[in-house]
């Protein structure tokens, strides 16, 4: 197997942990980082697990939906007042959990996904890891269940 690993620096994007007892439950924003490894058995033509520049698809997906969001975590009760009380000043994108960890296994289950369908099931994502600020940061790596969602 082989690997490479592409990181998306400093994405502007807030979220809130409605379920901690400090800080962290108001709305604050970070530069976070992604860090996407993927892997092969076998390489491409040009003997590369993927053709960075044929991965804009993943740049394009956290343009649309992380740059300068808000993430919530699904079971935020506030989601639908905020996004009620002013519609046009959110670009809000809801995770089962918005912590770098459920942020991880999120953008792992969905850039998983592209790659495998990109790439016609040659390469896949093997890891995610996701950083806030340069300082905290969550991995999610695939098991043996997780290998090949579609």
């Amino acid at each position: 197997m082989l690997s490479c690993k592409k990181t998306y620096f400093d994405v502007p994007f807030a979220h809130r942990q409605h379920l901690h007892d400090g800080h962290c439950s108001y709305i604050h924003g970070h530069n976070w980082d992604i860090s996407v490894t993927f892997v092969c058995d076998e390489t491409d033509e040009n003997g590369f697990v993927v053709d960075f520049g044929k991965v804009k698809f993943l740049k394009e997906w956290i343009g649309a939906h992380l740059d300068h969001a808000c993430l919530f975590s699904n079971d935020d009760p506030l989601v639908e007042k905020l996004r009620a009380a002013a519609p046009e000043a959110w670009k809000i994108y809801q995770v089962e959990q918005c912590s770098c960890e459920g942020l991880a296994r999120h953008l792992y289950n969905v850039f998983n996904g592209m790659v495998i369908e990109k790439t016609g099931g040659r390469a896949r994502v093997y890891c995610v890891e996701v950083s806030e600020d340069k300082k905290n940061s969550a991995l999610f790596c695939e098991d043996s269940d997780t290998r090949m969602l579609p």
